[in-house]
């Protein structure tokens, strides 16, 4: 598939059917994962990927903020993002920085670089033929997802995707992109000057 065409079908998928998803999907959608953008090379990221049995566990342990129809899908993906890695990477020599506070960052990168995976998920999902949701989770439930899968402390979901062959081609009823209007491209993009 050409790459505006991934894009441009690039969509939340919430509905899916029983057929399973080829290991060379996941392997092609995870290989995709760790190539995306990772300030100073840092690499603090991590992904769980769950089908199965522990799959079944995770739908039986947390509320779906992705809806009880992304339920049925036969993969999930979270992606963690790691902090201390990057500020260990970025207290070594070669960055210039002497010590591994905060305050030199003025945004999370440890979370936009996990998010720029999670993305890459996403459209190789789409390139692959298949559907794909990102959706949240409480924070209060990362210590007992933590330990149900053997996940470290210094790792922070970001969030989960649900993968699978689509069960609906459409837009599902009660969307977002049906009740809203994609906002006019002029209004969100500026050339030169913010007006």
């Amino acid at each position: 598939m050409e790459f505006q065409e991934v894009v441009r079908r690039r969509r939340m998928v919430r509905k899916f059917t029983d057929e399973p998803v080829s290991d060379e999907s996941i392997q092609r959608i995870m290989r995709n994962a760790v190539r995306g953008p990772s300030a100073g090379f840092s690499q603090g990221q991590g992904f769980l990927v769950l089908q199965g049995e522990p799959l079944r566990r995770l739908t039986e342990m947390f509320e779906w903020w992705g809806g009880e129809d992304a339920k049925t899908a036969p993969v999930v993906v979270i992606p963690f993002s790691a902090k201390d890695v990057y500020l260990d990477r970025y207290a070594q020599e070669d960055k210039g920085w002497t010590d591994r506070s905060e305050d030199h960052w003025p945004v999370p990168y440890w979370d936009i670089d996990t998010g720029m995976a999670a993305l890459l998920i996403l459209q190789t999902a789409v390139d692959e033929g298949l559907g794909a949701v990102f959706f949240g989770m409480d924070e209060d439930k990362w210590p007992e997802l933590r330990a149900a899968f053997g996940v470290p402390d210094m790792y922070v979901p970001i969030g989960m995707i649900a993968i699978g062959h689509s069960a609906d081609e459409a837009i599902s009823e009660g969307a977002s992109p049906r009740t809203r209007k994609r906002r006019p491209f002029d209004e969100v993009v500026h050339w030169g000057q913010w007006r």
